[in-house]
């Protein structure tokens, strides 16, 4: 049996051309439509759909109102559709924030341009519907973080690096926004370190997030820039549509971005995980958190191999277990934690 789709949407185009492209693949199957949040919502009550595409600007009700009504009552997974824009961006971390498994970029309007995104829209729902399958709907529910603690740290630390500095890497893909909304801010002001962090996403939505994140977390948060000297207590998110890499010459770590067609995604973990391994050798806690794929796991295994301390998050609290699965089943995983234990674990590490 298909699973069953349901597309919001206020353009009978959109609607139409979208519902055309889903019904192409014969796992998938578009069983009703909308034309705005509050007929999404009765829809999704009568028709239960497996997953749902939702539109964010729309009249009566918009998506970002239906999408949190959804995951207050009937939780599953809903992909935002979202314009490439400053405001766009704005809106769709909100939604990530509030629980949509996942975003499309928004065609225009005319049908060879959503044609143009086939293969990615069926990919897209494809892996949500299959993550409802595995119950991930409840994952995507918001968890309120815990307030942060002081940092005490021990007479000496557990694992000090280049300058005295703690480098913590991150990777994460799908589901990772909602994630590290709940991780980062569990982490304290003074902590004795540098976070670096790879999140698969466009151009236009990271300084969007990393300004998100910079107003909730105790930490400094940035969009990482070129020639970024790291320092304790700062978070760096790597640009969209690039890659983040760091060098470290004696005790002055530094940012490097980069364009390296050669890697499927961008920003990539790989690169940045094994430009870790270089600067630091095995002084550097690497974490790999829920995302599809492999990106960055024979990376974190070889730091793992080489003695250095790793966290996979689980696969109960992840949204797709794809990139932590890959990073267990290479035996690259030192500890495999649920989200609401990964802050904790990251402090410990570094000494507190």
């Amino acid at each position: 049996m298909a699973y069953k789709v349901l597309v919001v949407d206020d353009s009978a185009i959109m609607r139409n051309e979208i519902s055309k492209i889903i019904n192409e693949d014969p796992e998938l199957e578009v069983v009703g439509s909308a034309i705005n949040g509050k007929y999404a919502l009765d829809k999704v009550k009568i028709l239960d759909p497996d997953v749902v595409t939702m539109d964010i600007n729309m009249p009566i009700m918009d998506g970002i109102e239906a999408l949190k009504q959804i995951m207050a009552t009937l939780p599953r997974p809903v992909i935002m559709i979202s314009t490439l824009t400053v405001e766009g961006a704005e809106e769709t971390i909100e939604a990530l924030a509030l629980g949509a498994y996942d975003y499309l970029p928004k065609p225009g309007g005319d049908r060879s341009s959503i044609r143009a995104q086939a293969e990615l829209i069926k990919a897209k729902v494809l892996e949500a519907a299959h993550a409802k399958e595995r119950g991930v709907s409840k994952k995507l529910q918001i968890r309120r973080p815990t307030p942060p603690k002081s940092f005490t740290p021990r007479p000496k630390a557990t694992l000090p690096s280049s300058g005295g500095n703690v480098i913590v890497g991150i990777g994460v893909s799908t589901g990772g926004p909602k994630n590290l909304l709940a991780i980062l801010p569990e982490i304290p002001a003074d902590f004795p370190g540098s976070i670096l962090i790879a999140q698969h996403m466009p151009k236009a939505f990271t300084p969007t997030f990393a300004t998100r994140l910079n107003n909730i977390c105790p930490m400094n948060v940035k969009e990482a820039a070129e020639g970024d000297i790291l320092e304790k207590g700062w978070i760096y998110i790597a640009p969209g549509g690039c890659h983040m890499e760091i060098t470290s010459r004696g005790r002055i770590n530094q940012v490097k971005i980069l364009d390296d067609e050669s890697q499927p995604y961008k920003p990539s973990v790989h690169l940045l995980f094994k430009s870790l391994s270089v600067a630091f050798s095995n002084k550097w806690i690497g974490v790999m958190l829920t995302g599809m794929g492999a990106d960055g796991a024979q990376a974190l295994t070889d730091l793992r191999k080489d003695g250095g301390r790793t966290i996979a998050e689980s696969e109960e609290s992840c949204v797709v277990f794809g990139m932590p699965g890959k990073v267990v089943a290479l035996g690259g995983a030192e500890f495999i934690l649920d989200e609401k234990e990964i802050a904790t674990k990251i402090i410990s590490l570094a000494g507190g």
